[in-house]
């Protein structure tokens, strides 16, 4: 016979296990991320964190950078975001008064040149721009070994670089360029290059056999690669490649509260994530425990020469490389 000494007992564990199960939702944290990263790229981290802190419940915002940096300045009396993530160092310096110091745990794992001014944001990955070709276009040309190789009257026509007016990647590498070749090499460089207003096109443009080679980003290249595109190949220059970080930053008093958002922060950088986010979307790690060279086709940083490139000062010099890039446009008739 069913006793009810019974019955209490058995309803007693089962209003205690549903206070377990309420009170554990009860400590959910929600954290706002602000990104312009693509779908890919935040599905990676947000399964990630769901292991590493399930009690974590991260909000995704995602707009272009531009508007993302106009969002947060504007709600700097009543911030709505916590954590920004995925802009370069330059556009991070331009709003610098609207993220506030994090000393994490995770820097000293963190090459130095990832960390920006004041620990006030760090490197989540790290863009390395190099020459993309497809070795079924070259004919008769011989695949380029230097930046100034594309110089040669001979590659007229036959590579594709973005638009440094309207692609942040796109003036990462022509700040680089200036840097080595100044005007001389901007007038040389224009007077071959067909230029796209989008960077994606860039790397379609020479995978879909358009161009014979590019000038773009490494992870996009490597898509290609690791899909399986023989002919496609990378080329670090010898004068030096350049390294161009992505960051994360706590918003300054971000809307859920320092605790939360230096918890994200510290996700977005740890060891899990960015291995997940190389093996899986091809990013290159900032940090240095993680061996690229291991895990994918791609060589570790420090086997690339990089040109080293302030990415403040490029920030500060915008409008006289611009200039410099439509003088050399002017010249070449484009």
């Amino acid at each position: 016979m069913f006793s009810h000494f019974k019955l209490k007992t058995q309803l007693a564990a089962i209003v205690g296990g549903a206070s377990l199960v309420m009170g554990a939702a009860a400590q959910a944290e929600e954290a706002v991320v602000y990104t312009s990263n693509n779908v890919q790229v935040i599905d990676t981290a947000v399964d990630i964190g769901k292991e590493k802190a399930p009690n974590l419940s991260i909000q995704k915002v995602t707009s272009g950078t531009g508007a993302l940096m106009k969002r947060i300045e504007a709600e700097a009396g009543k911030p709505l975001g916590d954590v920004v993530w995925g802009a370069g160092f330059g556009t991070m310096a331009a709003f610098k008064q609207n993220f506030q110091p994090y000393n994490s745990p995770q820097l000293k794992e963190l090459d130095a040149r990832f960390i920006g001014p004041d620990n006030l944001w760090a490197g989540s990955n790290v863009h390395v721009m190099m020459i993309m070709v497809n070795e079924k276009h070259l004919k008769d040309l011989p695949a380029p070994k230097r930046w100034s190789d594309l110089f040669d009257p001979k590659w007229k026509g036959k590579v594709i670089i973005g638009d440094p007016t309207s692609s942040g990647s796109a003036y990462d590498q022509v700040y680089g360029l200036y840097q080595l070749y100044g005007q001389e090499g901007f007038d040389k460089l224009l007077a071959n290059v067909d230029i796209s207003k989008s960077s994606a096109q860039v790397y379609k443009s020479v995978a879909n056999g358009e161009y014979a080679a590019g000038i773009t980003m490494e992870y996009a290249a490597y898509a290609y690669v690791a899909g399986g595109q023989k002919e496609i190949r990378l080329i670090y220059p010898e004068e030096g490649s350049f390294a161009a970080p992505e960051a994360v930053a706590v918003i300054k008093n971000p809307k859920n509260g320092a605790k939360v958002a230096e918890q994200l922060y510290d996700l977005l950088l740890s060891k899990e994530v960015q291995e997940a986010e190389l093996t899986e979307n091809f990013r290159r790690p900032s940090r240095s425990d993680i061996d690229v060279a291991a895990l994918t086709d791609l060589p570790n940083l420090k086997d690339i020469k990089i040109e080293a490139t302030d990415p403040l000062k490029a920030a500060a010099d915008y409008d006289k490389i611009i200039g410099a890039w439509k003088q050399a446009m002017e010249k070449a008739g484009k």
